[in-house]
């Protein structure tokens, strides 16, 4: 045997050796590739068995009231600028800003040169009148008494007269009669005089006490309590009279009334039906971090075209000064309220508002049923059920895309729901 003989035995037996070794590794794992893909197959056409969790929350008996929070600026309850009745200067000033006044305190006085030469004149024409009331009155008397002389000697002599014809002339009764007749114009002119005498005290008088009030408005006073809030003058300065407002007369002080303070609300159309006088309401002042009681006393009763809201006034009382006018505070109007009633958190009500309005409960057994509900009052977290729902009844809330009539799922009772239970 030749050594090219000898070689190529021992290649072919190699390679016997080669196909041998790799045949079993070859269809073992041809048969691991068909199990496996048989499997898949297998896996791929077996039904699903993932049951979804969905959150739920159950229909509970409560209270739901409509709320309505409105923002307003607290305003003092009542402001005025504190102005003089008469022109002068100003003699002295007894207050400044912050300054607390009660009703009837000094604020300043004034000195109007003046008044007094105009006070002791209207004085001495009282004084003149009641001299020249006192005159006529003795003119008056004068003249009843030269009357009564007149009269009694005219009547004598006529006596006489009537008794004795011929015994006394007729000149002599008609002189008597003249005499008479001038007498009484006399009197009467002494009456005229009198009554002129008195009017004139009366004029005087009236002039008299015009100055005496006048000189009252000298002395400016706080009509009412409250805070000094701005103060317009200083001592000697000018004041020019008060009374017309054409003119631009400068006050003395700003006075406000900050015991009690009001908000002014604009109150939307729709809520304006709910406004009740004497509501009591709470005044959140978050610069403050408190809530102050308030009432609603007053309200315009017409809706503004531009806005289409009405002004409400909610008086807040402030013994205590803690609350400024200017600072912002929001209020809280409760419009309607329903008391032991079903209620539902508002994502557990799909459709609210449209004829389509439902709720997704879940049974006993897990399975999704659709049911039409009839809602009433609305908060920014609950709704009223009217009809539709039982109580303890189990709804899906939240988002109810993919859910369908009769799908089985698992409830949870939603987080903030457990919370709120608590």
């Amino acid at each position: 045997m030749s050594p090219q003989d000898g070689e190529h035995r021992i290649m072919s037996f190699y390679f016997r050796l080669s196909a041998l070794t790799v045949l079993p590794v070859l269809i073992a794992a041809f048969s691991i590739s068909c199990a496996t893909k048989s499997e898949g197959a297998k896996g791929a056409n077996a039904p699903s068995q993932t049951i979804a969790i969905v959150p739920a929350a159950r229909v509970a008996r409560g209270s739901i009231a409509s709320d309505l929070t409105l923002t307003g600026e607290f305003i003092p309850y009542q402001e005025i600028d504190v102005m003089a009745k008469e022109a002068g200067y100003i003699k002295s000033i007894r207050v400044d800003i912050g300054d607390r006044v009660h009703t009837g305190e000094l604020l300043a006085e004034l000195e109007i040169p003046e008044m007094q030469d105009e006070i002791a004149k209207s004085a001495a024409g009282a004084e003149a009148a009641e001299a020249d009331i006192a005159a006529a009155r003795g003119d008056l008397n004068r003249a009843k008494s030269a009357y009564d002389i007149a009269d009694l000697s005219y009547k004598r002599i006529l006596d006489v007269s009537k008794n004795e014809a011929g015994l006394i002339p007729q000149q002599e009764v008609d002189v008597a009669r003249s005499k008479q007749l001038e007498t009484s114009a006399q009197v009467a002119a002494a009456q005229s005089n009198l009554q002129r005498a008195q009017h004139k005290l009366a004029m005087a008088k009236a002039e008299q006490a015009r100055w005496t009030t006048l000189q009252k408005y000298t002395v400016i006073t706080a009509p009412f309590s409250g805070v000094i809030t701005k103060r317009y003058a200083n001592t000697g300065a000018m004041i020019q009279q008060g009374t017309s407002s054409t003119t631009q007369a400068m006050p003395v002080v700003r006075l406000s009334q900050n015991d009690l303070l009001r908000l002014i609300l604009p109150v939307p159309e729709s809520a304006v039906p709910g406004v009740r006088i004497g509501k009591t309401v709470d005044v959140t002042v978050n610069s403050l971090n408190r809530t102050f009681s308030g009432r609603v006393t007053r309200f315009a009763n017409k809706i503004a075209m531009a806005t289409r809201t009405m002004d409400a006034e909610v008086d807040v009382p402030n013994r205590d000064g803690i609350l400024v006018p200017g600072m912002y505070a929001e209020v809280k109007l409760s419009l309607q309220q329903q008391k032991n009633t079903l209620t539902l958190p508002l994502d557990g009500i799909e459709g609210l508002g449209s004829p389509s309005t439902r709720a997704y409960v879940v049974d006993d057994s897990g399975r999704i049923h659709i049911v039409p509900v009839k809602t009433g009052l609305e908060t920014d977290r609950r709704v009223q059920l009217l009809s539709g729902l039982k109580e303890n009844q189990t709804v899906v809330v939240g988002r109810h895309t993919g859910l369908s009539e009769g799908e089985k799922v698992e409830a949870r009772i939603a987080g903030y729901e457990s919370a709120s239970n608590q």
